[in-house]
């Protein structure tokens, strides 16, 4: 029975029936012996499991979640109990190695404990270097680095400043000395983000070159636990899939889609981590008041704000490329508001949505010009954000969409199309 249960009822009953009062004081002490991360304590180990949910551990004890009581960690790895309290702890991505991938691996003193859906895994507890070798024991700190955000898949190990990066395929360690970064007693990867905590506070870095942008260190207590009197200021709650309205949608070359609404967006195309709505500042730190709409190609983001275009260069963490913004006129030889714009997979033609016209402009051409403009069915005046992928194109009005074949069918088709509705699979809010 979890113990904030067991208190209740006790409390109830003895209030009830005045019995028992004896019990009272072991009751107190087991609930005075919980650690409070409200309080302001320095965790040992941080991850996120198989489901996305991040898991905080000190000493014997783990949170689950953002909010709610800690809980002995052995009560969900039992087998923890008795090797002593957690070092580090990671969520391992190697996705070519589906029998690691997405396993979750503690470090205790010189030991391996690898779970798998809270389950003890065979082999192990393994040594350190057995499972790892060349790197040292009695870590700090240990996070996974996927390939893309690192050079190759990864896992980074921190004791003291030092940072020694394991690859998980040629089993070889280099290790980097980053004295400007806190010592980490934990670290956390999280939307393509890496968290170093210290103290009750965090620092965001980059994983390959430690470096540390922004106003940092913060206390956790505003960003990862919901805490009274605690916050950072967020609003954004998750809406209804009746009341969702789209500003722009885009899958960029690596298959990662986007949805931008108002302020803030949202990445849709994993589960990993969770849906969860950003500032779109956390990643596009240029582009303070939202977007009118953007498109994806050449691994490049193209966003289009009033009369400008922004392009950034992909990959993990995207750069505003040098010279830019541009206006729309000399980036792509239009002119006025853009509702929606949208590239088909392997084609080198953007089309881009004014008011009642669909307007296409050939990406490789210099300087770039529309090539063809044509009336859209009447259904779609107003239109938010569009989409080109496998089923087709999704062009977005308010909560509903309407899916076409192809750009062809979109603007010659006669059949009248039959709008759905967005749902909580596709876009993460509540139906």
């Amino acid at each position: 029975m979890k113990l904030l249960t067991r208190t209740l009822t006790l409390c109830l009953a003895l209030a009830l029936t005045n019995a028992a009062p004896s019990l009272l004081p072991e009751v107190a002490a087991e609930v005075a012996a919980l650690p409070d991360r409200c309080a302001g304590i320095e965790f040992d180990a941080i991850t996120l499991d198989e489901q996305g949910k991040f898991l905080f551990f000190k000493d014997n004890h783990l949170w689950k979640g953002f909010h709610g009581p800690a809980q002995p960690s052995n009560e969900s790895f039992k087998e923890l109990h008795g090797l002593g309290h957690v070092d580090a702890a990671f969520r391992m991505h190697s996705a070519e190695n589906p029998d690691d991938h997405d396993h979750i691996y503690f470090l205790v003193d010189e030991k391996v404990v690898r779970f798998y859906n809270q389950s003890l895994e065979d082999g192990y507890p393994k040594e350190m270097t057995e499972e790892f070798p060349g790197v040292p024991t009695h870590l700090d700190a240990a996070v996974e680095c996927p390939k893309g955000e690192c050079m190759t898949d990864s896992v980074l190990f921190f004791k003291g400043h030092d940072v020694h990066v394991y690859d998980i395929a040629t089993k070889t360690v280099k290790t980097k000395t980053w004295s400007h970064l806190p010592q980490c007693t934990s670290v956390l990867h999280w939307a393509e983000h890496y968290y170093c905590f210290h103290g009750h506070n965090f620092t965001r870095f980059h994983p390959v070159s430690g470096e540390v942008s922004g106003n940092y260190p913060k206390d956790a207590r505003n960003y990862f636990m919901k805490c009274p009197n605690f916050g950072h200021g967020s609003d954004y709650k998750v809406p209804k899939c009746s009341e969702v309205k789209l500003d722009a949608i885009t899958t960029d070359d690596t298959g990662k889609t986007y949805f931008f609404a108002g302020s803030t967006y949202m990445r849709l195309d994993t589960i990993r981590d969770g849906l969860h709505g950003f500032p779109i500042t956390r990643s596009w730190k240029e582009l303070s008041n939202g977007v009118d709409a953007v498109f994806s190609y050449n691994d490049r983001i193209y966003f289009m704000k009033d009369d400008n275009v922004f392009i950034y260069k992909g990959g993990a963490h995207y750069t505003l490329v040098e010279g830019y913004p541009k206006s729309l006129k000399d980036e792509l030889g239009i002119d006025g508001h853009v509702d929606a714009a949208f590239v088909c997979a392997n084609e080198h033609t953007v089309h881009i949505i004014q008011g009642g016209t669909m307007r296409d402009v050939d990406l490789t051409a210099t300087p770039r010009t529309i090539t063809r403009e044509a009336p859209l069915p009447s259904a779609l005046s107003d239109i938010d954000a569009a989409l080109c992928g496998q089923d087709g194109v999704k062009v977005f009005k308010g909560s509903q969409f309407y899916l076409y074949g192809s750009p062809m069918i979109l603007v010659t088709g006669r059949i009248i199309v039959a709008p759905q509705s967005i749902t909580s699979a596709m876009m993460g809010c509540q139906d």
